[in-house]
C-alpha cells in the first residue's frame, strides 16, 4: 500500500509550510523542545527525520553535530529542508515503503525524530516496521503528533472562509491518514508496538503556541497559517477569483476579527494538544 494521495495532497500543501517556515517554527517551538529532549540527541551516532518538512529538527540535529538524513514525501519540502541544512541528507521518498539504509547509505540510525511528520501513512504499521529496520538494535525513538482532541490548529481562523464554501474541507477522522491519523491513543500504541518497537511511552501534553514574531500580535500570522491550509487554498481557489478585492479583504477582515478573540496578553496564542511518543528498537 502506497500514500499516493498523501503525495498528491503535498504536492499543492506544502507550499505554504515552506513559505510560512519562520512561523511555524516560532509557534511549534515548545514542541521542537519536547522533541529534542526525549531524544537525547547528545549521544547519537546518526538521526533519521520523518516527515522533515522544511528541515527544523535537521538544523538541531546539525547544530549537535549529529549526522542526519531527513525523508519526505514532498520535494518541496526536501528542498527547503536542504537549503536549510546543507549538510544533511535528504530523500524525497516515502518512509512507509523505501529502504531507507539503501537510499541514504551509512550506519544504521540510532536515533528517529519526527515533528507533526508521521500521521499520514496509508498503513502506519508497516510504515513503523520499515523506520525499524533501518534502525541499529536499542535505537531511540521521539516524535510529536497531534492528539484526540485538538481542533483549534485545523479550525481558528477559517470560519469566515467555510462558511462561504459550498463544500468545505472536512478534516479526516482520527484513525485516517491525516492530521489526527495517530491522536487516539490505544491506536498510537498498537501501530507502535504491532511495527515491533518496545518501551513505548505515550506523553499527553498541552503547549502553548503563541503565533506572534517579533512583537506582533499574530493575527496575520496565524491568517497566513489559515490561508495556507487546505480549507485556505479552497477558499483562495473557489472564492477569491470570483470576489472583487474589496470583497476578498472584507472576508479576510472577518478572520482577523475571529483570531482577535483568541488574543492573550496581546497576541494569538492556542493551547496544542499533542502526544510525545517514545520507544526503542528490540536489542
Amino acid at each position: 500500500m502506497t500514500n499516493d494521495a498523501m503525495a498528491a495532497n503535498w504536492a499543492t500543501g506544502a507550499s505554504g509550510w515552506v513559505e510560512h517556515e519562520r512561523i511555524f517554527d516560532s509557534a511549534f517551538r515548545p514542541v521542537t523542545a519536547a522533541i529534542l529532549e526525549a531524544a537525547e540527541l547528545g549521544s547519537a551516532r546518526r538521526v533519521l527525520d520523518v516527515g522533515c518538512g522544511a528541515g527544523t529538527l535537521l538544523e538541531a540535529a546539525a547544530a549537535a553535530g549529529v549526522p542526519a538524513v531527513g525523508v519526505d514525501i514532498s520535494p518541496a519540502m526536501t528542498g527547503a529542508a536542504q537549503r536549510r541544512v546543507p549538510s544533511a541528507t535528504l530523500l524525497t521518498a516515502d518512509a512507509q515503503t523505501t529502504d531507507l539504509l539503501a537510499a541514504a547509505p551509512g550506519e544504521p540510525f540510532d536515533r528517529v525524530i519526527s515533528r507533526f511528520g508521521v500521521m499520514f501513512f496509508a498503513d502506519p504499521v508497516a510504515a513503523f516496521t520499515n523506520i525499524r529496520a533501518a534502525c541499529a538494535p536499542g535505537a531511540r525513538m521521539a516524535l510529536a503528533c497531534w492528539r484526540e482532541g485538538e481542533i483549534d490548529q485545523f479550525t481558528v481562523g477559517n470560519a469566515a472562509l467555510r462558511a462561504r464554501l459550498d463544500q468545505p474541507p472536512q478534516l479526516a477522522a482520527p484513525g485516517e491518514p491525516g492530521p489526527l491519523g495517530l491522536a487516539n491513543e490505544q491506536h498510537l500504541r498498537g501501530v507502535l508496538t504491532g511495527a515491533g518497537w518496545s518501551e513505548v511511552v505515550l506523553t499527553p501534553r498541552d503547549l502553548e503556541f503563541d503565533y506572534s514574531i517579533d512583537g506582533s500580535d499574530g493575527v496575520e500570522e496565524r491568517l497566513a497559517v489559515a490561508l495556507s491550509g487546505s480549507t485556505g487554498r479552497s477558499a483562495r481557489a473557489q472564492l477569491e477569483p470570483n470576489m472583487t478585492p474589496d470583497e476578498w479583504n472584507a472576508v479576510l477582515d472577518e478572520a482577523r476579527a475571529e483570531l482577535r478573540e483568541y488574543l492573550t496578553d496581546g497576541a494569538v496564542r492556542l493551547t496544542g494538544k499533542i502526544w510525545i511518543a517514545t520507544g526503542r528498537a528490540p536489542e
